[in-house]
């Protein structure tokens, strides 16, 4: 924790100060974070996304403990998992819990024959779904496909998505150490935009995905104009990575920013 909160401070001070969003911080790891911002005392209130690993039940808990460090947090963002079916009644509870002015972002179990339902069922609740690209294992990386059935399902309800894990790297590329094949966080922008441009999801997309050339996908995403750029960001709203590093370092080589 206290690497963490060094590296997200040094983050919004340096010359990228502007690349850097929310910081991340399990509900379950609270009592850390605060006892480590009491002790660097930072001028601003760092923004934060709670990341709900205690179950709904722990949510009342955790936002009241970040509303009573107002000095230190400023609640933005609330994430979690959901359960297999994402009914109605939980949905509501989650509305229950989570502060209107707050994002919720919600994360239906991936795959299965429910998945794509519950995605729908999330963005009817005025929730950001969330696709988990990477993990630990292979099974944590969701096809090319599933990728584009997500993209395709958010685009239909025109909403916004946070996307998550293994997106360290810009362009999609296989990992020498583990063998995974990650996926890139300019693939998933270029596909957006190729999804807006089209309306649908077609092989197009599926390309946008599968490409591994960065040069071609960072001067379709240099040729968008501003309302095409708008309309990215308005869909690919978030996403989250461990590394405040490799991402700059990657948008810099393929001359991005």
């Amino acid at each position: 924790m206290p690497e963490a909160v060094r590296m997200h401070l040094d983050g919004r001070t340096n010359d990228r100060s502007d690349l850097v969003g929310l910081f991340l911080c399990p509900a379950s790891r609270l009592p850390e974070l605060i006892t480590d911002l009491i002790k660097v005392k930072p001028p601003r209130p760092v923004e934060l996304s709670l990341v709900i690993d205690t179950g709904l039940g722990g949510v009342p808990k955790a936002l009241s403990i970040v509303e009573s460090r107002a000095e230190l947090l400023a609640l933005r963002m609330v994430e979690m998992p959901a359960p297999t079916d994402v009914d109605e009644v939980w949905l509501e509870r989650v509305s229950e819990f989570v502060p209107e002015d707050v994002i919720r972002v919600i994360e239906p179990r991936r795959g299965g024959v429910g998945w794509l339902d519950g995605l729908q069922r999330v963005i009817e609740h005025g929730s950001w779904p969330k696709i988990r690209c990477g993990g630990l294992s292979q099974e944590n990386f969701p096809t090319t496909g599933e990728v584009a059935d997500f993209l395709s399902v958010i685009s239909a309800g025109n909403a916004s998505f946070k996307a998550t894990a293994g997106l360290h790297n810009a362009v999609r590329h296989t990992d020498d150490g583990t063998g995974f094949t990650h996926h890139g966080f300019l693939n998933l922008l270029v596909a957006t935009a190729r999804v807006n441009a089209t309306g649908g999801v077609g092989p197009e997309v599926h390309e946008a995905l599968e490409s591994t050339d960065g040069k071609a996908l960072a001067a379709e995403a240099q040729a968008l104009t501003e309302d095409e750029q708008l309309a990215v960001r308005a869909m690919f709203a978030s996403y989250g990575s461990c590394s405040l590093t490799d991402p700059v370092t990657d948008l810099e080589e393929l001359g991005l920013l």
